[in-house]
C-alpha cells in the first residue's frame, strides 16, 4: 500500500509541476523548439532544474541496499546505444516536436480537458498497443543450442 501512495503522491507532484511550468501547453513547447523565431528557453530551465534535483537524489537512493517502497530497483540493464533505442528516441522526438506534447504533460493535459491532448494520448496508446503486438517480429531470436555430442548417433 505504501508503494501505491508514494506513486500517487509522486504523480500528483509531477503533474502539478508540469502545469506550473506551463509544459502542458503545446505552444510553449513549440516556442522552445523554434530556434529561428520567437525562441522560449524556459523549457531548458525546467529541464535543468529537474536534472539538478534528480541527479543527487538518484546517486543517494541507488546506493541504498533496497528502495523504500519496492523489493528491488528496476534499473535498465542495457547501456549500449542500438538501432531500436535510436529509432524509438527519434520517433519520440518527432512526435514531441509535431504535437507539442510528450507523454507526461499529455496525460496531465487530458485531465485538464485538453482535446488535442486527448487525441495525442489516444494515438500514443495506440502506438504502445501496436508495439506490443509487433514486438515478436523484431525481438532477438534465441541462439540454437549446439547438438550434444553424447546424444549424437554414432556411425
Amino acid at each position: 500500500m505504501g508503494a501505491v501512495i508514494a506513486g500517487l503522491v509522486a504523480g500528483i507532484l509531477f503533474g502539478v509541476g508540469l502545469v506550473i511550468a506551463g509544459m502542458t501547453q503545446p505552444a510553449k513547447v513549440m516556442a522552445f523548439l523554434d530556434f529561428t523565431g520567437d525562441w522560449d528557453p524556459s523549457l531548458a530551465l525546467v529541464m535543468g532544474g529537474a536534472i539538478a534535483v534528480y541527479a543527487p537524489a538518484y546517486r543517494y537512493f541507488t546506493k541504498l541496499r533496497t528502495p523504500s517502497f519496492a523489493e528491488s530497483y528496476l534499473l535498465p540493464l542495457q547501456s549500449q546505444l542500438d538501432g531500436r533505442l535510436l529509432t524509438g528516441a527519434a520517433l519520440f522526438g518527432v512526435g514531441w516536436g509535431l504535437a507539442g506534447y510528450c507523454p507526461g504533460p499529455a496525460i496531465v493535459a487530458v485531465g485538464t480537458g485538453g482535446t488535442s491532448a486527448l487525441v495525442f494520448a489516444l494515438a500514443m496508446l495506440s502506438g504502445m498497443f501496436a508495439h506490443q503486438l509487433l514486438q515478436p517480429l523484431w525481438a532477438p531470436k534465441p541462439a540454437a543450442a549446439a547438438p550434444d555430442a553424447a546424444a549424437a548417433p554414432r556411425s
